[in-house]
């Protein structure tokens, strides 16, 4: 499960994936719009800067803007960023390995091979799912609501 900050990290980028490329976004109203308390938000638009995700511009015009673009930012990169390592245990990890404390033998240790090919394929999935993906459809999505509010008042 992923932790709350990582659903509001989430929350944040997809707004600001939403904006014109380079148009900044304040972080009042990002925490508004994502639904996201602004206090705890301060700290996620932190740690997802210094990951070079996103860039802050100070003054009246400031605010937050992605950096890179929504197909460039994975599910795997945020999760890492906000969450840490992700892997279920430690002994499969591919960025935080080590070898687990109780375990005699890691070759056979059941285990490790319950878990290493779920484990994979999930990461396979997070490496290639972006932030283009979660925005992907809006239009249709905004369009299609629309014609059905058109349809429900009796007008085609």
């Amino acid at each position: 499960m992923i932790s709350q900050k990582a659903k509001y990290a989430f929350k944040a980028l997809i707004h600001l994936a939403r904006q014109p490329k380079g148009e900044t976004i304040q972080i009042d109203d990002i925490a508004r719009e994502a639904g996201v308390p602004r206090k705890f938000l301060e700290h996620i638009l932190l740690d997802l800067k210094h990951r070079g995700m996103i860039a802050s511009r100070r003054g009246r015009a400031g605010g937050y803007a992605l950096i890179k673009l929504p197909s460039e930012i994975t599910i795997g990169q945020v999760l890492r960023a906000i969450d840490g390592p992700i892997a279920p245990l430690s002994c499969i990890s591919r960025t935080a390995y080590q070898p687990c404390a109780d375990c005699r033998d890691e070759a056979s240790c059941g285990v490790r091979r319950m878990f290493a090919a779920p484990y994979a394929a999930q990461l396979v999935l997070f490496d290639a799912t972006t932030l283009a993906d979660a925005v992907a459809g809006d239009d249709e999505a905004g369009a299609l609501a629309e014609s059905d509010a058109v349809s429900d008042r009796g007008v085609f």
